[in-house]
């Protein structure tokens, strides 16, 4: 019987030098792979478990206000030239629709915020899982991990407590959220309710505070600028820290170029571009917007203003506004110099021809003093109210070559043993003048006289024909500017006699728009006839003529042709 040495017993015997065989896993690997994905398994079940235990036992909101997004919305105000002037809001908010952004715009915020948008359902289990392991080996809260959709559901209808037990609920309502709504109604959502500092709430609203110009028009630097700002806006903003937010720029550009979005050569460019910010676009029209602003409220109601996204175009010329308010303070200064105080000043600026209001200034400083002199103050408006008599003498058939005297002459006063007696500025008396020469040189007594051969009324009715509505004076002092009016009042009279006697209603709204681009109003400035043409002229060649060589004179060097009356008061 053979004997064995028992060698090699169980199984074919390894011959040298041949290749090893792989070697086959050790049993800890096994069982660590199944603990790991026990643990997962089991954390899954703990959350959704949670999620179950919120959803029964909590008070979990409604999504329809999320699937019928209507949020509050800013309103604009723009200039005559398509220039932002004002914004009104509780919230600077200005929806967008996802068509009308720029393509890349969404993907950016996507790639910085949210890269597996598109595949999981409202909730990614993997970041949160993520999140919890780095904030547990932190020992406090690090990293959030919240997805696009969950930034919806806690920005409309959780509060901004930090608790699991909110994120629970949150968690809830973005899986809701994202059975009920598709993707990009989800995306549009989330692009114009994000908060993006400076007081901007959404894409539209920051491309305008930080640029100066809608979403639409953004570039690739700008839109990555603005992609970055939702994880810590005041931490990345352009305006306060441009090195983090250049930083965060560069991120953002990066993950657009990993995910094939944009090329390496394209994140590069749009990186060295030099941002063009946007400090303050708004102008130093705070009388004239705070009118506008008191306007639409009062046509429309406040909460229309401040939260229903109304689109106004004005009638201001923001260079002439700027003008206006340059040659107010130089007034001033002037006057300041001259006599040791500062006084308060006004300007209005209208078109003729249209009854746009081009510029408006109520005072030397807003900041002082926010009362409007240009419509709510009433002053005495003196010999500029003379030419509203003179032409009302020319419209009962004077001419211009009528006499009048210029002598002195005492009235009985309002009491007994007083005497009016009035006097030029001169202090001269010429005698017989002619009604030209009297409105030249702004003389009183023959003003007054002519008034009392006139008699009150028809120099009253053209007043309220040429849009004066303020009280006049029924005696002969209304001759002489006695009669309080505003400035406004004053300034659209007078455009009578340069448009060939038509009366058009001062305005500053030119049209308003809903938030739906529905057209709320449109003026257009209706003419009326107020004044027949023959005497419009002769008012106007007067004009010219007391600029020429009369009182105006001061106004002889402007370059355009000047027609004008001054008119001062004492006391």
């Amino acid at each position: 019987m053979a004997s064995s040495s028992g060698r090699g017993q169980g199984g074919p015997q390894k011959k040298r030098g041949a290749p090893a065989r792989p070697r086959r896993p050790k049993p800890w690997n096994h069982i660590h792979l199944s603990l790991l994905l026990l643990g997962v398994a089991l954390l899954q079940s703990i959350f959704l478990g949670g999620v179950l235990y919120a959803y029964v036992v909590l008070d979990i909101p409604s999504i329809d206000s999320v699937a019928s997004y209507r949020p509050k919305e800013a309103s604009l105000v723009f200039d005559a030239g398509g220039k932002l002037v004002d914004r009104v809001y509780e919230e600077n908010r200005r929806l967008v629709p996802l068509s009308s952004m720029p393509r890349l715009l969404p993907r950016a915020f996507v790639a910085a915020e949210d890269a597996r948008f598109y595949e999981h359902p409202g909730v990614d289990f993997w970041s949160v899982l993520r999140a919890l392991a780095r904030n547990l080996a932190a020992g406090h809260r690090a990293q959030g991990g919240s997805t696009i959709t969950q930034q919806v559901a806690r920005g409309l209808l959780l509060s901004p407590e930090k608790s699991y037990l909110r994120k629970i609920r949150e968690a809830i309502l973005a899986y809701r959220i994202d059975k009920r709504l598709s993707k990009d109604e989800i995306l549009q959502i989330y692009l114009n309710q994000i908060y993006l500092g400076e007081s901007a709430y959404g894409v539209e609203a920051a491309a305008w505070t930080y640029f100066g110009k809608p979403a639409g028009r953004l570039d690739l630097a700008e839109i990555a600028v603005l992609a970055g700002l939702p994880q810590a806006p005041s931490r990345y903003s352009p305006f306060k820290k441009p090195e983090a937010a250049k930083a965060r720029q560069k991120y953002v550009l990066n993950r657009l170029a990993e995910d094939g979005l944009i090329s390496a050569e394209e994140a590069r460019l749009a990186y060295g571009r030099r941002l063009a910010l946007a400090r303050s676009e708004l102008l130093a029209g705070d009388y004239l917007l705070q009118e506008v602003r008191n306007q639409l409220a009062g046509r429309y109601g406040r909460e229309a203003l401040v939260a229903g996204g109304l689109t106004v175009e004005l009638t201001m010329d923001s260079r002439l506004q700027d003008a206006a308010l340059q040659a107010v303070r130089q007034g001033v200064q002037r006057v300041a110099e001259r006599s040791g105080q500062k006084p308060q000043a006004a300007l209005v600026a209208l078109e003729a021809s249209s009854g746009r209001i081009l510029a408006m200034v109520g005072g030397r400083d807003f900041s002082e003093s926010q009362f409007n002199r240009a419509l709510q103050a009433r002053r005495q408006p003196g010999s500029a109210m003379k030419p509203i008599l003179y032409a009302a003498a020319l419209e009962k058939g004077w001419r211009l070559d009528s006499l009048l005297d210029d002598s002195p002459f005492r009235l009985p006063g309002k009491r007994a043993g007083e005497f009016w007696e009035p006097k030029n500025f001169d202090n001269r008396f010429l005698g017989p003048v002619t009604l030209r020469q009297a409105l030249v040189e702004s003389r009183n007594l023959p003003s007054i006289r002519l008034l009392q051969e006139l008699g009150h009324r028809p120099v009253a009715d053209l007043a309220r024909r040429l849009g004066i509505s303020s009280p006049l004076s029924r005696d002969l002092s209304l001759a002489l500017g006695s009669s309080e009016l505003s400035l406004l009042e004053l300034t659209g009279a007078f455009t009578v006699f340069a448009d060939k006697g038509r009366y058009r209603e001062p305005f500053l709204i030119a049209r308003a728009k809903d938030r739906n681009g529905r057209l709320l109003e449109e003026h257009k400035g209706v003419a009326k006839q107020v004044l027949n043409e023959p005497v419009a002229n002769q008012m106007d060649s007067l004009l010219r003529a007391v600029v020429e060589e009369g009182t105006g004179q001061a106004a002889r060097g402007l370059r355009a042709p000047a027609a004008g009356k001054t008119g001062t008061t004492d006391d």
